[in-house]
């Protein structure tokens, strides 16, 4: 299974946003850009999407042409299919403190979705379907740490600390993502 596998905090430093969620991920400091053309700004845009959700290119451009088919907005389509990945969604919900962390819990079959064991990361879960930690893994102090002290969840999810769980209510927004990219710039990239 292929995945980004480069030095993460050159990456962070490059892009000049904490995509990782590490707080040493910028700590040298961050060197200004160069003015950059139209292209290179597109391209910076591409690449802090795909660093913060953890995809490959082949992968990504799925995401972009099926954003760019579908016949509503274009970037919330695409926003709702990265959000909707099983990966991303344990490390929302808390059980994780990074996404490269949540992709592994995943892979590690430590996470059911409705009672099912899934271990691909790239899953869509479908509204209304619970994410729950397997009743073998929660005796793992460092799941069930995370999953009580990381509070910051989302509005479009729903979390049960007695049982473990959490819940896709709804749809996510993009306004309601904690990302900082301009996602006009990606799919004019793509779109040429």
């Amino acid at each position: 299974m292929a995945r980004p596998m480069g030095p993460r905090f050159k990456v962070a430093r490059h892009l000049g946003v904490n995509v990782f969620n590490h707080p040493k991920a910028l700590k040298r400091g961050v060197k200004p850009h160069k003015k950059l053309s139209e292209y290179g700004e597109q391209l910076l845009e591409k690449q802090k999407l795909k660093a913060y959700y953890g995809v490959l290119e082949k992968q990504f451009k799925r995401y972009i042409y099926e954003a760019l088919k579908s016949k509503k907005s274009s970037d919330e389509v695409l926003i709702q299919s990265l959000e909707r990945r099983l990966d991303n969604l344990v490390y929302r919900l808390g059980f994780a403190s990074t996404l490269r962390q949540a992709r592994q819990m995943v892979v590690h079959n430590h996470v059911l979705v409705d009672g099912e064991k899934v271990n691909i990361p790239s899953f869509r879960v479908s509204i209304g379907s619970t994410i729950s930690l397997r009743e073998k893994s929660r005796k793992n102090q460092l799941f069930t740490d995370n999953f009580t002290i990381i509070e910051n969840v989302l509005g479009y999810l729903e979390k049960d600390k007695n049982s473990f769980s959490g819940k896709l209510v709804r749809m996510p927004q993009k306004d309601e993502i904690p990302v900082e990219v301009k996602f006009s710039k990606i799919l004019e990239f793509y779109s040429k």
